[in-house]
């Protein structure tokens, strides 16, 4: 009997196996024998996985090495989820004050915005102060931020390609606006290898808030799995299932030596596969995490004025969390982790995204972040670590200058404000403009392919020859774009 497949032109006659093909087809089977008891045992002692680090899989580890001098060895990219406004946090435009309440159209042209429902000018509830030798305006939104502005090196003239959170996330995260497509920390390890034996090499620090496109954000697209990020929680024990369940270490090593016996006898017989041996590569992290993890996500042994100096003291829950995170991820690049992402705290106001109530939105959010983002800053700083760590402050896109609604603002892709700071940059610097009323970007328009170009060539990677074959082509995170800012290098 024929079956008819869904496409006209192709069937499918059922015809009997041989057992060659047969075991051929079971061959998969070994390595899922495997990966079933890694799912048992995740992980033993640190002492013991470090005897083992030998017997560890390559993949993700080796990576090809930087191609000039190193300016950056780490990355904290800390993720405004919902699209800041530049106008009311490092983007002053004191014209909006003038016309306040007039109608924009009367006074340039409007571009397409997701939902076009475009109101009058509005001008920033906050008023802007110049802080440090600098002189750099920052919003009062931002008061232990501005205390660091001589760190920060502020790009006002960002653009990106998509007005919906979907997409600009994508985009923001993986070059491209397409799903699927490998994140940027997927690319930096694939680039220059992870140098932490017992903790990933791309580490996503989530406060609550998973931006819009899910976790294809933090994902390794058409990279090797043992790439994409991995998940952590701010609080308890970071990861699920870290803690060992077999009655003793010794039950636990045998089974892992047999698995590995039955990895290899997989290999021999049917060759390497990239989604065994990643998995296989990903489990065997697992288990030699079980003690790293609980070291670094132990707070209580950071002294009080640590903990101060990032908010945990905060009454504000959502600074506590975000004070974690910032904490954890400092802790986390004293141990080698490549690439951290942190994610927003969720403070029940629909992230940075307020297209109604502006002002108690925009506060609530900076709340969370400020005092957090300062305490790093400084700690980085007075360890001797800001100079070899990359701070990378953005969202997806900004908002408009004109209201949407009464009181909100709309999304505005045209020109928006990301900021850096360490590794390699030029502190207190301002680059790029956007127009009088904060609109669109005129001076230096930067794009985001550029700021993924400045990143790697930061970490000694040129992205043009960071390229990995699928598709019939050359792929890399810039694809055939990107352009180094040179303004904000150091």
């Amino acid at each position: 009997m024929n079956i008819q497949s869904g496409y006209p032109c192709q069937q499918y006659k059922p015809h009997p196996t041989s057992r060659r093909e047969m075991l051929h087809r079971c061959g998969s089977g070994f390595g899922a024998l495997a990966l079933a008891a890694l799912r048992l045992d995740p992980a033993f002692s640190y002492d013991e996985a470090k005897k083992n680090e030998g017997q560890l899989s390559d993949l993700g580890a080796a990576g090809h090495g930087p191609h000039h001098a190193v300016k950056a060895k780490n990355v904290i990219f800390l993720y405004m989820d919902g699209g800041p406004s530049q106008i009311d946090t490092f983007d002053p435009k004191p014209l909006l004050d003038k016309y306040n309440g007039q109608s924009p159209g009367k006074l340039f042209s409007i571009e397409p915005t997701q939902f076009n429902n475009n109101g009058n000018l509005l001008a920033s509830p906050w008023k802007f102060q110049q802080y440090g030798e600098s002189g750099i305006p920052v919003s009062e939104l931002f008061p232990h931020i501005a205390t660091c502005v001589d760190e920060l090196a502020i790009i006002r003239s960002m653009v990106s390609e998509f007005p919906e959170h979907t997409f600009a996330n994508y985009f923001l995260h993986t070059g491209s606006g397409l799903q699927g497509r490998p994140s940027m920390g997927a690319w930096v390890n694939y680039g220059l290898g992870s140098v932490c034996q017992n903790l990933p090499g791309f580490v996503v620090i989530n406060g609550g808030l998973i931006p819009p496109g899910g976790l294809d954000c933090f994902g390794s697209g058409f990279l090797p799995a043992s790439f994409q990020g991995s998940v952590f929680k701010p609080t308890g024990s970071g990861v699920a299932n870290i803690e060992r369940t077999e009655p003793s270490v010794q039950r636990q090593r045998s089974k892992l030596d047999l698995i590995r016996q039955l990895d290899r006898f997989a290999v021999d017989q049917f060759g390497k596969h990239d989604s065994l041996e990643s998995a296989i590569h990903n489990y065997e992290l697992a288990y030699a995490m079980q003690m790293a993890v609980p070291e670094v996500m132990s707070l209580q042994d950071e002294p009080a004025h640590i903990r101060q100096l990032y908010g945990m003291d905060s009454q504000y829950e959502p600074t506590r969390t975000y004070g974690a995170q910032c904490l954890i991820a400092r802790r986390m690049i004293e141990k080698g982790v490549r690439f951290i992402e942190l994610t927003c705290p969720n403070v029940g106001n629909d992230r940075w995204d307020q297209h109604s109530d502006l002002k108690n939105g925009h506060e609530n959010n900076a709340k969370a972040v400020d005092q957090p983002i300062a305490g790093l800053l400084k700690d980085l700083r007075q360890r001797g670590m800001l100079d070899e760590t990359l701070v990378v402050w953005a969202g997806e896109f900004g908002r408009t200058p004109f209201a949407q609604g009464e009181n909100g603002r709309d999304h505005n892709q045209y020109g928006f404000t990301v900021w850096l700071a360490g590794g390699g940059v030029k502190p207190g610097t301002v680059y790029g403009a956007t127009d009088e009323w904060g609109y669109k970007s005129i001076e230096n328009r930067t794009e985001i392919h550029d700021l993924h170009a400045t990143i790697l060539h930061l970490m000694g990677v040129d992205h043009t020859r960071s390229t990995f074959r699928f598709g019939g082509r050359d792929m890399r995170l810039t694809d055939v774009k990107g352009h180094l800012i040179h303004g904000i290098l150091g």
